[in-house]
């Protein structure tokens, strides 16, 4: 009987395998292994990822590309394919080599750690571990790594960043652990290292078995992959830990309630102590006459340039959601509807939230003045304006910024906690675009953003710098960050997401695109609801398996189409 495989090709428009025939000359194919076929007069590259027995004559495979996933990891994939609603070769392809790799290094084997390292591992059961912002998570990983020695497989460690990755396989190395690390060491990964750290894409390592595994702040918006499939590096690791039987722990600052899903919340420490000191600036009571900075920032701002920090000050403006935000020239309070309490945006004809729950005219709710202004402005606009307040050359830092930093002073996005490492002060001049931005994970975000500047400035135990935050309204946010006692936000967030339906208590998809009015015309199922919202359609449902049987059952109409599923 002649041997044939079943070969999925890289041609996403087709998602379906294809047999083919394998000649003697390709004996050393096996599952997993990429290929190139001839697939209708094109010659398209592909994976291996059944063996078929057939009588039929068969197409020949063309040729060998090397070793591609390991055999263990294709059902995670197919199941990842169905959970995203995306082609099976999106997947092959990411746990793939970007070069052609043929056989793999021999892995050393993991060795004990030294008595005196062994003596740092923060011993603490698998599961989600509520820790501080400024909690070293390498005590953790020191303990993952020496509680599952005896077992087979590789110890994948996640973190947001590849410079962060880096950073941590040197500390690592330092202790006697073997590491390989992201997609240039993909053959070592494939040969089972004993430790793989990386980003987002080491959940997709093509190690065979996994022994355990860590992924340092669970809940970081950087593990989601933004371009399509929309695959969550979070989600696809505790799947892959149960299917190995494998220990995961958990790191984040504010638990989500996918994460608080997953079993009680563990105590990672001191975590009040591990925030950083935080000055709240009200800014309806601030002086009108005062700058984008207010006075109590710039006193901040003074005493950070009096010490010997190379970067003194990072003021920090994040833009989120959509419009602008409109506050009172009277009272200073911000404009928001009195249904959703959503920030409201400015229409045709006047205000509302982008749900148009109350479209009004142009005046403020609480003290009845007609005289609202936007409190937006831009990062140059921002740093021409700290420039002058402060009397000192400014830096902008956003997410295209390449080179050196020269000044003392940063004004930016977010980009500019992955530019700084040390600062003494941090400035968020309008933290309600964070608390008021339309999504449920918003308060959250607002927290992680507090969460980044502590690793600057250091914690509220050091004493060594601050975090000022510049807005104007209080909740539970606010008192948070006062306290350093987050548990108020998570209980609130969990209780909403269980009354509203959202993950993990119920799935959700956006559908966007030129064809996503179409589509969304023609997904059935009497569970599955779909609302326009914005620019794209939301389509829920009581569990993520209803919520893709419907996406993937429903014809797809020609023109762009984007699904994200959470």
């Amino acid at each position: 009987m002649t041997r044939c495989v079943r070969v999925v090709t890289e041609n996403a428009a087709v998602d379906r395998a294809f047999d083919y025939e394998v000649s003697e000359a390709l004996s050393m194919l096996h599952v997993g292994d990429r290929v190139r076929v001839d697939f209708n007069n094109r010659s398209l590259r592909g994976w291996v990822i059944a063996e078929v027995a057939t009588t039929r004559e068969m197409k020949p495979i063309k040729k060998w590309l090397g070793l591609g996933p390991p055999p263990e990891m294709l059902p995670l994939l197919e199941w990842a394919s169905q959970r995203w609603c995306a082609p099976l070769s999106r997947f092959m392809l990411a746990a793939s080599p970007g070069v052609v790799v043929r056989e793999t290094p021999v892995a050393p084997r993991a060795r004990a750690l030294d008595a005196a390292v062994a003596a740092q591992a923060m011993q603490v059961s698998p599961g989600v571990v509520l820790v501080s912002p400024t909690h070293d998570p390498l005590a953790l990983i020191l303990h993952a790594y020496e509680s599952t020695l005896e077992q087979p497989g590789s110890l994948l460690v996640l973190v947001p960043t590849e410079a962060w990755a880096q950073r941590l396989r040197g500390r690592l190395e330092q202790r006697g652990c073997a590491v390989a690390q992201g997609e240039g060491e993909w053959d070592r990964m494939r040969g089972t290292w004993p430790v793989i750290v990386g980003a987002r894409g080491v959940a997709l390592a093509p190690t065979p078995r996994v022994r355990a595994a860590v992924i340092v702040d669970a809940d970081d918006e950087a593990y989601r992959s933004q371009s399509s499939p929309t695959w969550d590096a979070t989600t696809m690791l505790v799947e892959r830990c149960r299917r190995d039987a494998a220990p995961l722990w958990l790191t984040s600052v504010a638990p989500s309630p996918s994460l608080a899903s997953l079993g009680p919340l563990l105590d990672g420490g001191d975590v009040s102590a591990g925030w950083p000191r935080t000055t709240v600036v009200d800014r309806r009571e601030a002086d009108p006459h005062d700058g984008v900075l207010t006075r109590p920032a710039l006193e901040a701002a003074h005493r950070a340039l009096a010490g010997d920090e190379p970067v003194a000050i990072v003021v920090i403006l994040q833009r989120l959601g959509h419009g602008r935000l409109f506050a009172c020239r009277r009272c200073g309070e911000l404009a928001r509807c009195a249904v959703c309490a959503q920030a409201e945006v400015e229409r045709s004809d006047g205000l509302a939230c982008v749900d148009d729950h109350e479209p009004r005219a142009n005046f403020c709710r609480f003290c009845g003045a007609t005289n609202l202004k936007k409190v937006r402005v831009g990062v140059s606009t921002l740093a021409r304006d700290v420039r002058a307040q402060l009397s000192q050359p400014v830096d902008e830092v956003t997410a295209g910024t390449t080179g050196d930093l020269s000044a003392r002073v940063v004004v930016g996005t977010e980009a500019a906690f992955g530019r700084v490492r040390r600062c003494a002060v941090v400035v968020f001049v309008d933290f309600d675009q964070y608390l008021l931005a339309p999504r449920e994970s918003a308060r959250r975000a607002a927290l992680a953003a507090v969460a980044k500047a502590a690793r600057l400035v250091g914690s509220r135990r050091e004493g060594r710098g601050e975090v000022v935050v510049q807005t104007r309204r209080h909740d539970h946010v606010i008192d948070a960050l006062e306290s350093g006692d987050v548990s108020a936000v998570i209980e609130e967030d969990v209780a909403t997401a269980q009354a509203l339906g959202l993950p993990p208590y119920g799935a959700r998809a956006e559908v966007s695109g030129e064809a996503a009015a179409q589509f969304a015309q023609n997904l059935t199922g009497s569970d599955v609801r779909v609302r326009h919202l914005g620019d794209c359609y939301v389509v829920t449902a009581p569990d993520v398996d209803i919520l893709t049987r419907a996406l993937r059952m429903t014809p797809r109409p020609s023109g762009r189409l984007r699904l994200e599923v959470f």
